[in-house]
Parts: structure tokens; C-alpha cells; sequence
């Protein structure tokens, strides 16, 4: 039986940011290679006054709250001088009670938390606004220091560049890292990066030497079945290994070798959704060595097993378990570069 699209609602509120209502409308865009429909609402029909100068005309009022199983909140301007209306909270609130999952970008996390469904919960919003959402919900555990959190049925993210992040994260979270890797390449995304990751460098670090860095890591994806070390890397870098792993965390957010070691779990994932090699070719074609070593760093990552991982994916039901979405989503991997795409395409290429 073919799986249903799964259905994404985009609410837009006055005064809502266009960066931030193009990019779930654009990621998870109705095509024959998306598994998703989308329909962008506000909280009536017809024309609402946008940020920026814009304006939207949107065909659907709160209606398609109830017809979603996601509602993206793009960020809107001023969202510390009032909450939206009364009926556009109501509706998020009974669109979580029946089990769709809310999803805010920027400035959309004032929104989502005037619902009290983040009450008790991490979230963000883009840094200028953070101190202000603590302190308009105190209950909200706000952290100021990553692109996205993942709360299960609630999420948020920074900045609007972050909404990219937040949402190729939905579409691993939900159909794994080959139709994320599919939607990175079309949209040409920046690399995909991790929530934990800072929002913003609070220190000067010199461009020249970021631009080498990302070469770097380029290069390294091109290498993952190589036995790399640290001193590799720096020496690719032309830097000492003391300076590249300070910079290395500061640009990604991870040490050096933990970032190798995610690109080749995220690798060894998508291998195990394109390809039909074995655990132990996929654990040599990604620089892991053995299947045991691989099903170790996957079950530490991901918190499954290879052989399991399958079943993590939607299900034709379109959900993850409770307990399934928990482990993936808080022990989520980076997908490091589109690149990766052309390390599974040389590995799938030479199996058998």
C-alpha cells in the first residue's frame, strides 16, 4: 500500500518574516520526490500583512490545523509586545492534543510558547530575542547557545537560516539521510548542521582560515574509509593539531574526531537506506573497521542497532514511537556535507 504524503501546515502570523515562511513551504514543497504536502494558513483566509515590506495571500484559515500532522510557525516581527490571537492559540493548542507536532523558526518559539507547550521544555529562538522570551515565559528552559532543539512533539530553532537546519532535520527524523541528503542538494543548502551547535561565534575568527577548515572537511569526506587522525586533519589545514581542534569545535560545535566519527555513522546510514551491502562491508567502506565497531558507535549515537535502524524510519502510519522519537531526536548525528552523497554513490557503486 503506498504511503500517504504527510501533511505540513504553515501558519502565517502578522507581520510573519519571508525567509522564514519560504522554508518549510520550499523543503517540504509538493513534489513527486517529497513525501509531503503543504498548505500555507493564517488565522483567516485571504491577505495578511507581513514583515519586511511583503505581504502574503494565503488560501486556508485555521482550518488546516486540524487537516496537519505538522505546523511550522515562522517567525513574525515584534512577537515580545503581544501574543497572537486568542483562536490561533487555541487552534495550536487542540492541533497538539491531536498529535501533530509544532514546529516554530526564530521568532515563531513566541508563539508556540503563548500555548504553554513549552512550559518545562528546552527551546530557542534567534539570540537577539532570547532573554526576552525567558522572561515573557519563565517557564520555558530557553537556551541561547544551539540552532534547534528537538522536544519530540515540539521544536524550535534560531535564526532563520537555523529553519533549514530544523527542517532537514524533520526529513532524516522522518525518511532518514537519503531524502535529506535529496533535499540538501536541490535547495542547495549550506552543510547540515547539528542543534547543538552555537548560533553565533562570540570571538573573531579569521575567514581565511574558516574557508580552510571547510575545505578540510571536505577533504575528509572524501577519505572517511582512511584510518584519519587528528594530525592528519590539522596537517591538511596547515595548522597545529592544538589550533585546529580550538577552531574545529568552534566552527562545528564538535572535537575534531567526534565529527569524523558522526559523518561515518551518517554514511553507514545511508548505505544501509540505498544500498544492499552488508554490516561489515558498510563498517569498511566508512572507516569503521568491523561490523562490531559500527554497531557500536550506532547503537551510542542513535541508540539502535543497523539491522534495527530500518524500523526507525515513519512507519506507514507516519509516526515514530514515543520512546523511538525520544532516542532519535536527542541523540540525533550531523549530516557533515552534501559531499557525503558522493562517498555512499562510490561506495554503492563498487559493492559486489
Amino acid at each position: 500500500m503506498a504511503r500517504s504524503n504527510h501533511r505540513v501546515a504553515v501558519l502565517v502570523l502578522e507581520g510573519a518574516k519571508p525567509l522564514d515562511v519560504g522554508i518549510p513551504a520550499q523543503v517540504f514543497s509538493t513534489r513527486k520526490s517529497m513525501p509531503y504536502v503543504v498548505r500555507a494558513c493564517g488565522a483567516s483566509p485571504g491577505p495578511v500583512t507581513g514583515g519586511d515590506g511583503l505581504a502574503y495571500h494565503v488560501a486556508h484559515g485555521l482550518e488546516a490545523l486540524e487537516w496537519a500532522e505538522t505546523v511550522f510557525i515562522p517567525g513574525y516581527r515584534h512577537p515580545d509586545r503581544e501574543d497572537p490571537p486568542a483562536p490561533v492559540i487555541e487552534a495550536l493548542r487542540a492541533a497538539h492534543e491531536r498529535g501533530a507536532r509544532l514546529a516554530a523558526i526564530s521568532t515563531g518559539a513566541f508563539a508556540l510558547a503563548a500555548t504553554g507547550l513549552l512550559d518545562g521544555c528546552r527551546a530557542t529562538t534567534h539570540w537577539h530575542y532570547t532573554r526576552a522570551l525567558a522572561a515573557r515565559h519563565p517557564l520555558v528552559r530557553v537556551d541561547e547557545n544551539v540552532l534547534f532543539v528537538d522536544e519530540g512533539a515540539v521544536l524550535t530553532s534560531a535564526g532563520a537560516a537555523s529553519g533549514i537546519d530544523l527542517c532537514l532535520h524533520l526529513v532524516r527524523r522522518d525518511h532518514g539521510v537519503g531524502l535529506s541528503n535529496h533535499v540538501a542538494r536541490r535547495l542547495v543548502a549550506a552543510p547540515y548542521r547539528s542543534g547543538g551547535q552555537a548560533q553565533y561565534v562570540p570571538r573573531s575568527v579569521p575567514e581565511p582560515l574558516g574557508e580552510v577548515f571547510a575545505t578540510t572537511r571536505e577533504w575528509v569526506l572524501t577519505r572517511l574509509e582512511d584510518p584519519l587522525t587528528l594530525g592528519d586533519l590539522a596537517g591538511h589545514a596547515n595548522v597545529s593539531p592544538r589550533t585546529f581542534s580550538r577552531r574545529f569545535v568552534d566552527d562545528t560545535g564538535y572535537t575534531p574526531m567526534q565529527w569524523v566519527l558522526r559523518a561515518r555513522v551518517d554514511v553507514a546510514r545511508e548505505l544501509l537506506e540505498r544500498s544492499d551491502l552488508g554490516v561489515e562491508q558498510i563498517a569498511a567502506r566508512v572507516g569503521l573497521g568491523t561490523g562490531a565497531n559500527l554497531r557500536l558507535h550506532f547503537h551510542r549515537i542513535l541508540g539502535t542497532s543497523p539491522s534495527e535502524y530500518p524500523a526507525h524510519l515513519r512507519t506507514a502510519g507516519g509516526r515514530m514511537t514515543g520512546a523511538e522519537r525520544e532516542r532519535m531526536s536527542r541523540r540525533g548525528v550531523i549530516l557533515a556535507h552534501t559531499v557525503v552523497t558522493a562517498t555512499v554513490a562510490r561506495s554503492v557503486g563498487r559493492r559486489g
